[in-house]
């Protein structure tokens, strides 16, 4: 026994170490926050004096903005993003697993393999169309795909909803046409809300991963004006042929707050939806 609580003791030591020297970059990301430019070279955890002049000074850092301007920009993507993916997702899942129409099976193979389909594959023909289009510098290519139960985790976001809806009774389904509902009234007042686990799973990845969209905001985004956080981040770098890296790290702390808070509020959902949608299929 003794020697089975040293074994046991011995491996949680080293994965605490393993974890230490893991976490050391994120912890010398944080602690840099809060260094002056002078301390950057220091390897030590902490600052030898504290400060929040680097989130002070960060914050409008970006001649004529600051970074509300850029918040305000990122959140107004992200609530279209979200909306229209929601209502796409679950009226194509619906489709899929509530309505009978030729090559179906087929249909859904095809959204299946464009979740193997690479992003860098359609790049550039996405580009040219957006453009002959005159969507860039707007966020008409964020938001249209995703109203189409496309863009960044849609056919991942159909497959999961589908899951969830096959395992929904269908006599349920069938009450609702006796009392004279129509297939979108079963989909709006008999699915929608039995979905709404799915659906907070498929909220949160989806903000997380627009969030991070960085290369998509790059390409389509031109106008400082409607520059996103991240956007604004690489434009600090750009200003000035010295980084102010201790607004840098600060600004690049905070812009990674709301992906983490949302993250760790909403782990129990992110779980739930993913085994529920899972079991049921």
């Amino acid at each position: 026994m003794n020697g089975m609580r040293s074994k046991n003791l011995q491996r949680h030591g080293l994965l605490i170490l393993l974890s230490v020297v893991m976490m050391y970059p994120v912890l010398w990301w944080i602690s840099a926050a809060f260094k002056s430019n002078e301390e950057m070279s220091s390897p030590s955890l902490i600052p030898a004096t504290a400060s929040f002049v680097n989130f002070i000074e960060g914050w409008s850092a970006v001649p004529g903005y600051s970074f509300t301007h850029f918040y305000t920009n990122t959140f107004i993507l992200i609530a279209g993003v979200l909306f229209t993916t929601l209502i796409s997702c679950s009226m194509v899942a619906f489709g899929f697993s509530r309505l009978d129409f030729p090559l179906r099976s087929f249909w859904f193979a095809i959204v299946l393999m464009t979740v193997m389909l690479p992003n860098q594959i359609t790049l550039v023909p996405q580009y040219a169309m957006f453009n002959g289009f005159g969507w860039v510098n707007t966020y008409l290519p964020f938001i249209v795909p995703h109203s189409l139960a496309g863009g960044i985790g849609g056919s991942f976001f159909i497959f999961l909803l589908v899951q969830f809806i096959r395992g929904i009774p269908s006599e349920l389904d069938e009450a609702a046409k006796m009392d004279g509902c129509s297939w979108f009234g079963i989909y709006f007042r008999i699915i929608m809300p039995l979905l709404k686990p799915p659906l907070v799973t498929v909220a949160i990845y989806c903000f997380l991963w627009n969030w991070d969209d960085f290369l998509g905001h790059l390409i389509y985004i031109n106008a400082v004006d409607k520059y996103t956080v991240g956007l604004a981040l690489r434009m600090m770098i750009d200003t000035s042929s010295t980084a102010p890296w201790g607004q840098l790290f600060a600004m690049s702390l905070v812009s990674v707050l709301p992906s983490v808070l949302i993250f760790f509020l909403a782990q129990r959902h992110i779980v739930e939806g993913v085994a529920t949608s899972g079991l049921k299929g």
